[in-house]
């Protein structure tokens, strides 16, 4: 599979893949398994920086 090249895709699909990346939205963790973002969601990011 290649990488995601927005220019094949709408607008809906290109704002969903964003969401979908973004530890910032509530996308990101519910496709993750989380019913919401944690509290601490900042700090789980740095987390995962340092690994």
């Amino acid at each position: 599979m290649g990488r995601y090249n927005g220019n094949d895709h709408s607008k809906d699909e290109n704002d969903n893949h964003s969401n979908q990346m973004n530890p910032n939205n509530d996308t990101y963790w519910s496709d993750r398994g989380h019913d919401d973002r944690p509290e601490d969601w900042d700090e789980w990011e740095e987390r995962q920086e340092d690994s």
